[in-house]
């Protein structure tokens, strides 16, 4: 089965601060605007970076068309100042016991690992290089915000590309995929994909908040086990 891991808040926690800090940066060096102080009226938890860049820009009162015609640059921008911004190391950030599952799941064969992100990849790659965390996800593989800033539209791509590295001729079977992640755009971008999701509370969101999920999970050992259930459900 494939399993599309998030990575804010379901393999690392807070480890974004120094990302976003190079969204922000990027944004106003590319826009000529100032930021400094600005703040969102809804949560960024679970948007992609080019959507928190949009809503950020909207709200300084830039035009839609100047956003469009600027994506690419402030992508570049975003992942050049991360590179610098990035600590060296990120592996106090990682959820415990996280690294023994991922490495548990990859060593059974019966799992394909991959992600779906907001992050840029570049910047998405990098924060699990520091983590330690890359060696599990594959480049060429999953879904990023540098892909699309819809978040509904990544599952979707990285079933494409998981169909493609196997040799298929489809993309991944949606009923042998599942969406891992903590919050619930997360469990949105499942559904609009036709995906089932296990939800797990290491990030901003409780259980209350995360009940559309198939399963909701509090540690690594509890994810494993719903992982299980639902691959032979």
């Amino acid at each position: 089965m494939l399993l599309l891991f998030d990575i804010d808040g379901t393999l690392v926690q807070r480890a974004s601060s120094e990302h976003a800090a190079a969204l922000i940066a990027a944004i106003e060096e590319v826009h000529g605007i100032d930021l400094t102080g600005a703040r969102l009226r809804d949560s960024a938890a679970g948007r992609t970076d080019g959507e928190i860049a949009r809503m950020h820009l909207l709200a300084a009162g830039v035009s839609a068309a100047r956003i469009d015609a600027r994506a690419e640059a402030v992508r570049d921008a975003c992942w050049r100042l991360y590179a610098e911004l990035c600590p060296d190391d990120l592996a106090a950030k990682v959820v415990a016991g996280m690294p023994e599952l991922l490495a548990s799941l990859a060593a059974s064969g019966a799992w394909r690992l991959s992600l779906v992100t907001g992050n840029f990849e570049p910047v998405a790659r990098l924060k699990l290089r520091a983590a330690g965390l890359g060696r599990w996800f594959p480049a060429g593989q999953g879904g990023f915000g540098s892909d699309a800033e819809d978040r509904a539209a990544l599952p979707g791509i990285a079933r494409r590309r998981a169909g493609e590295a196997a040799g298929l001729e489809h993309s991944w079977p949606r009923e042998r995929t599942l969406v891992i992640g903590d919050t619930p755009r997360d469990i949105a971008c499942a559904r609009a994909d036709g995906l089932r999701c296990v939800a797990v509370t290491t990030g901003p969101y409780d259980r209350t908040e995360l009940l559309g999920a198939d399963a909701v999970a509090d540690t690594p050992a509890e994810l494993a086990a719903a992982i299980d259930a639902l691959a032979a459900s």
